[in-house]
């Protein structure tokens, strides 16, 4: 199926759902094959493509409840003996049971948490010593070093490498100046990457710090940061993802800078095998 076709059904479904049903990795490695292990089954109205073990499900609206999602979920998994993850994208329900009939357990729960950038932001005050700035190119290996400490534990963000970074800094959307790190003594020991999505929303995309550093609120310092800079382009809400068991996180974006989650903004992963 052309990759024109995929982003009109996506689109569709994401419409009707309120959530993308695909996530950044996948639609990366939709557009560089080349790069990644892609298998994709089509109908016209619908399609199933497993990229690098993660299998995504799409079903155009006007099409669902006629068997179509069960038999292209069947025929993906066909001859299937690896290990498989599937997310479900706002916890859909259909998905719930299309995943208890082909053997697909829940493991994991991401949140979306959200916050309007016309309320206030917490006060912070800038440790002696530490500078906030833009990113620059010649940051790049001191930004993996310190993604790779900041997410030893989460091996799909933990392992960036320069290809994948160097990626990721290509998408129209990337802004060299809502990148910004945290510098001390000439070493990055923080980052906040944030994202533009349209003219009024912004995610607060990534944000990186050095475990040596922790304690000193430079977690909150930099989000905050961030947000205003957000704010600065004119944008009205914001939003982000977090672990649903990472209470470290949650506790700073809920309780220090004033984010909420909603039970429908919750995604769900579920693996087979």
């Amino acid at each position: 199926m052309p990759l024109d076709r995929i982003t009109l059904l996506a689109a569709a479904a994401e419409e009707a759902d309120g959530a993308a049903p695909l996530d950044e990795a996948t639609w990366f490695a939709l557009r560089h094959p080349d790069r990644h292990d892609v298998h994709t089954w089509t109908d016209e109205f619908g399609f199933a493509t497993v990229t690098d073990r993660t299998l995504s499900l799409v079903v155009h609206p006007d099409s669902r409840g006629h068997g179509l999602g069960t038999s292209l979920l069947e025929t993906a998994l066909d001859g299937q003996d690896q290990v498989l993850e599937a997310w479900s994208h706002a916890d859909h329900p259909a998905a719930r049971k299309l995943a208890a009939r082909h053997g697909f357990e829940r493991v994991r729960e991401l949140w979306v948490m959200r916050r309007s950038l016309t309320e206030p932001f917490p006060e912070y005050d800038v440790p002696d010593g530490l500078l906030l700035r833009s990113y620059r190119d010649s940051d790049a290996d001191q930004l993996i070093r310190v993604n790779a400490l900041a997410f030893a534990d989460h091996p799909a963000q933990g392992e960036m490498a320069a290809a994948n970074l160097a990626g990721r800094m290509a998408v129209p959307w990337f802004d060299t100046e809502g990148l910004i790190v945290a510098e001390r003594d000439g070493r990055l020991v923080g980052f906040h990457w944030t994202k533009q999505h349209s003219d009024r929303l912004g995610e607060v995309y990534v944000v990186g710090i050095d475990p040596t550093v922790q304690g000193i609120g430079l977690g909150r310092i930099v989000t905050v940061a961030g947000l205003e800079y957000l704010r600065s382009k004119g944008l009205e809400d914001v939003l982000l993802y977090v672990e649903s068991d990472n209470a470290p996180a949650i506790t700073i974006y809920r309780d220090k800078v004033g984010f909420t989650h909603a039970d429908q903004d919750t995604h769900v992963m579920y693996r087979r095998g």
